[in-house]
């Protein structure tokens, strides 16, 4: 029975058949199960959209509160009707259901695409065409060039005659350049759907899991003599899904992952519901509002009984109770009393408030997109090339031969369709490799007269500086890891002499070398290294052919080993790479896109600690931090790698010394208080931490006993104390892990993940925000991200100017709602101690309904869309204006408070202002006495215009749109009143607001008690806005003179930033 998709741990192995057919015809087959090749991200199902749905909705707070309100109403005798609540959550429900079913339904359009894509499968000798998700273990699957792999394969034969093809992984791992995979021998003539067809064999292999790098099986060949040929399989022989073939024909391939057991989809996580700090303070300030809710509700229910404990309260002649009402226990009745009053003033509680956040935010994304500087014109090329300059700096001594091995040395093809036929054709030569750097290497031994023409037959083909070309037999390759740092090839030259070149770090090389050449080249590469460029050392040797055969004779018995097949294979290469002459250097320098530094200055001034996430290799990663300035030359590292603690016996021992040993050196150095560790970074020495993939698996999964098992939160500490963190060698997961550590830490930091790859997409999924970089590594990162950009300069302006502008926004969303409705249901709670908490409404239904709905929504949206309090301009070239609203700023309890308190002063003064103007009880000259219902909407008269206008006092960015709304707001509310009561509608038992407020209109009284209680209302917040301009014209004379001597360098651990590194291509200096 195979193991799905999704659990921890994977044991044992699976058998598959190629072709779905038995090894021989007398053996009865008995298919296996294992998953699909469907891809599922979405959500929803037709049959399970409603249910589901609607039980995440009702999980908000809000819903679920409107929904029992509801319910009370319907099944209890209220005061109000149920449609005054019903409507409202109605309203809400179905405009989220509306737009969530949108959004799922783009994610089953992109899965559909993928899914009912067209794949070649080969079966009995016949291309078949079927979709993607038709595709079985075991069917052999033919690819073409630059289609896609449609599942993980592994490979039985290609277009070239040597069985090899090229692939890139940009989706995967974030490398863009092209890597060699190879077939094995025995099924490299295989290249008709005729000849496999004739194929039997089975393959053995690990079952699934998430390592990109990893993979352990066997191929057992049947031939006519019906004993197996076996083969060892190993990552060479693995297609990965999501990778595409490039520079070569087709390929045919077995499938042995499918679907959501592929490695690319065991390194997605599902996707979570994302919660924002906002949406948090949102729940939080409910809670809050829900006690103010039931403290008013039970201090009515009591002081209705103390009233009623006098019989005339109790009982009036003008209303008795019915016998019914008499026998009703007195118990039930206080708490059927309790919840009228909990309906009375359910709309303290904003039911309206979240879809207006869900508005707000789905209109607000379009003002990203339609920023103009955002828009790059070279989308369709890929976004974030990172353009690199040449230049080179050689040895001095063998020059020829330092050149001969920039052309050997390295995993380097010729794209197919070039002809290289002689010298004529080199000028056109383009090259590919898994390295940007040996590209760099091979162009500049081409600069220089040695030009790589490619390999023929085994052949490897130079063109020297006399045009002669000279051929090389490519014996063998020693690839590079990151352990050795270093990689050789073994050549064989037409003079029969045997060859080693060997090009990697200095610390790899120099200690192979003869010690008296290595002083001169080593003050070559500590110059070159402190200028911020990757240095690679090359040297060479020459091999006797006994030497040889021996070395041939271990290197093929380390490639078939099927147990610890990659120590035994180091081993030999540390054998072979001995007692070489060191030639010369090269130094490699990446230069970054245009304000990529700047970008990454202009994060940190703002606050945000940056971390960088990558699948890359270390020297490669690192160098990239140097160029984009997140390490500085005087920045000391330390580092976490295989490296440090591959020399220990005990590598937990060992780490732990180094864990330990590093936080002693950051706590001496910072102090300890948060506030002055800005100071200290300006102050002291800088430290930037490095950790590789191996070394965080070690940290998350120590075998140690609890007491010393502390790991992760010594490394935490670390890590914060540092002014960046590179952690290189990344797997997908991992990256996610991170994200999560850091989320974890007290105080819940914020997260931000940027990507631009298939690679990227846990990280982005786990974040609190994640950002898609529109790259040429495919479009799942900006498909899963909340934003996508072209370039990575665009984080500048998004961050600083569209993360601030709508922070602020949506925080002053929420508050205004919590302040307009506490305005609202105040004077309904200051109305029952003059009602004999009879629980008699203040307002009309009609106004009850559509206070959110209509009177008051519409201009908080436009407000939330388009408001500008600091110029776009200001807010980009400042970045620590960002820093003024990190950490929640405006929704913390002291915010939280001020509009608490100017609600509560501005619902009593509506109030009050109308009860103390309601004293004399004739208003008019003809002496008609107004009622309860005049007085009630006399109040929400001055309510609607006081909230209405007290945004207009926060609107600092004025448009046509804000105008319409805000005036149309109340022109519509006058409309709607006069409209409301000048009608004897016949489906109302009660025409109790017939002409109310035309009546009401009529007395100049009236206007004038308006006017008075609106400017009352607002006074204090006139009051504070001019006092805050004075201020601030004060504050500006005095930054001034300092703004042109402060620098955007300062590193204040704010929030944290976690990024992967986009390196392109890289040249040679």
């Amino acid at each position: 029975m195979t193991m799905c998709a999704g659990e921890e741990q994977r044991v044992g192995t699976r058998t598959v058949f190629v072709s779905n057919h038995p090894v021989s015809g007398t053996e009865s087959y008995i298919p296996q199960r294992f998953c699909d090749n469907r891809i599922v991200s979405s959500k929803y199902t037709l049959w399970n959209f409603l249910p589901k749905n609607l039980f995440e909705q009702f999980r908000r707070i809000a819903n679920f509160y409107f929904l029992i309100i509801f319910l009370v109403q319907v099944t209890v005798d209220t005061p109000t009707s149920p449609v005054t609540s019903g409507l409202p959550l109605f309203f809400v429900i179905t405009v989220t259901a509306i737009k969530q079913g949108y959004e799922d339904w783009l994610r089953h359009r992109a899965d559909n695409e993928v899914n009912k894509s067209t794949v070649y499968i080969i079966e009995n000798a016949k291309r078949v065409r079927k979709e993607s998700e038709k595709i079985k273990v075991g069917d052999v699957v033919e690819v073409h060039a630059d289609e896609t792999f449609p599942c993980d394969l592994i490979l039985l034969s290609s277009g070239t005659s040597d069985g090899t093809c090229y692939v890139t992984t940009a989706s995967l791992d974030g490398e863009s350049n092209c890597k060699t995979h190879y077939a094995v021998r025995d099924t490299i003539a295989l290249c008709t759907a005729e000849s496999i067809a004739t194929l039997r064999a089975t393959i053995e292999c690990e079952q699934p899991q998430p390592d990109l790098y990893k993979f352990v099986g066997r191929i057992n060949i049947y031939g006519n003599s019906r004993e197996a040929v076996a083969r060892s399989l190993g990552p060479e022989n693995l297609l990965l899904k999501g990778a595409t073939l490039k520079n070569t024909k087709k390929i045919y391939g077995v499938a042995v992952y499918t679907g959501m057991e592929t490695k690319m989809a065991l390194n997605y996580q599902g996707k979570s519901q994302k919660r924002s700090a906002v949406e948090k303070s949102i729940n939080a300030f409910l809670i809050v509002y829900l006690f103010i809710l039931l403290t008013k509700a039970a201090v009515c229910t009591t002081l209705k009984y103390v009233w009623q404990s006098n019989p005339y309260n109790d009982e009036p002649w003008y209303n008795q109770k019915t016998q019914k009402e008499r026998d009703t226990l007195k118990v039930l009745k206080m708490f059927t009393d309790f919840l009228s009053f909990m309906v009375l003033f359910n709309f303290i509680i904003p039911v309206s408030m979240y879809v207006t956040v869900e508005m707000q935010k789905f209109l607000g994304s379009f003002f990203i997109s339609w920023d103009k500087d955002f828009y790059d014109e070279e989308i369709h090329e890929g976004a974030l090339v990172n353009t690199s300059d040449l230049n080179e700096e050689l040895g001095q001594n063998r020059e020829e031969l330092f050149l001969r091995a920039l052309c050997l040395c390295h995993t380097v093809e010729i794209k197919a369709n070039d002809a290289v036929d002689g010298a004529a054709a080199s000028a056109e030569l383009t090259y590919i490799s898994s390295s940007p750097d040996e590209i760099a290497l091979v162009k500049g031994a081409k600069k220089y007269g040695f030009t790589f023409l490619g390999v023929r037959n085994g052949q490897m083909r130079i063109e020297n500086q006399r045009k002669e070309i000279e051929e090389y037999e490519l014996l063998h390759t020693l690839n590079f890891d990151s352990i050795r740092r270093r990689m050789s090839v073994i050549v064989k030259a037409q003079t029969g002499d045997i060859l080693l070149f060997c090009k990697g770090a200095d610390s790899a090389v120099f200690p192979r070398v003869q010690n008296h050449e290595i002083e001169m080249t080593k003050v070559h590469v500590e110059r070159n290294a402190m200028d911020g460029y990757r240095t690679l050392c090359v040297a060479f040797k020459e091999i006797a052919p006994d030497d040889y055969e021996r070395m041939n004779r271990q290197l093929i018995e380390a490639k078939m080993s099927l147990q610890d097949r990659e120590e035994k294979m180091e081993k030999v290469f540390d054998d072979i790479e001995t007692n070489m002459n060191l030639i010369g250097a090269t130094a490699v320098e990446d230069k970054l896109q245009d304000q990529a530094a700047e970008t990454i200055e202009a994060l940190h001034a703002a606050g945000l600690k940056v971390w960088v996430l990558t699948g890359d290799k270390m020297e490669t990663a690192k160098s990239t931090c140097y160029a984009c300035r997140l390490f500085q030359t005087s920045t000391e590292l330390l580092e976490l790698t295989t490296k440090t603690i591959e020399d220990s016996e005990r590598k937990e021992d060992r780490l732990h010394e180094l864990l330990i040993e590093y936080r002693k050196k950051l706590l001496h150095e910072f102090p300890k208080s948060t506030r002055s560790l800005t100071k200290a970074w300006t102050e002291h020495q800088e430290y930037g931490l490095i950790i590789d993939g191996s070394t965080l698996s070690l940290i998350l999964n120590s075998s140690q006993d609890s007491s010393s098992n502390n790991y992760k939160s010594i490394f935490l500490q670390i890590c914060m104390k540092c002014t960046a963190v590179l952690c290189c060698r990344m797997a997908p997961l991992q990256k996610a892990q991170i994200v999560r550590m850091v989320k974890n830490l007290k105080g819940s930091p914020i997260t931000l993940s940027i990507g631009d790859g298939a690679n990227d997409v846990s990280m982005i999924l786990e974040s609190h925000v994640g950002i898609g970089i529109k790259g040429k590594e495919g479009r799942q990162a900006s498909r899963n991200s909340d934003y996508s950009v072209p370039k990575f300069k665009h984080l500048k302006k998004l961050l600083l100017a569209h993360g601030h502008l709508y922070y602020v926004r949506i925080a002053h969303l929420v508050q205004y709602f919590f302040y307009k409705n506490l305005c609202f249901i105040l004077p309904q709670f200051l109305y029952q101690f003059f009602c004999g908490f009879s629980q008699q409404p203040l307002y009309d239904a009609a106004y009850l309904t559509m206070y959110n709905i209509c009177f008051t929504s519409l201009p908080i949206l436009a407000y939330s869309l388009l408001e500008q309090h600091i110029n776009i301009d200001t807010l980009t070239s400042d970045p620590r204006l960002y820093m003024k609203i990190t950490g929640n700023a405006m929704l913390q309890l002291g915010p939280f408070l001020y509009w608490t308190l100017l609600a509560a002063f501005e619902g009593t003064v509506f109030f009050f202002g109308t009860y103390f103007l309601f004293q004399t009880s004739s208003l008019e000259d003809d002496g008609k006495v107004y009622g309860n219902w005049t007085f009630g909407t006399m109040v929400f008269t001055v309510l609607v215009f006081t909230v209405t206008l007290k945004l207009a006092l926060d609107t600092r960015f004025w448009t046509w749109i804000n105008h319409f709304v805000i005036w149309g707001s109340l022109a519509f509310y006058v409309f709607f009143s006069f409209f409301w009561g000048g009608i004897i509608w016949p489906f109302l038992k009660q025409q109790r607001m017939y002409f109310v407020f035309a009546q009401m209109l009529s007395s100049v009284s009236t206007w004038l008690a308006i006017v008075f209680l609106i400017f009352i209302s607002l006074f204090p917040e006139i009051l504070l806005m001019v006092l805050r301009n004075v201020r601030r014209r004060g504050a500006k004379r005095n930054l001034s003179g300092r703004r042109a001597s402060d620098s955007l360098s300062t590193r204040p651990s704010v929030r944290p930033l976690l990024l992967r590194t986009f390196s392109d291509e890289s040249n040679m200096l």
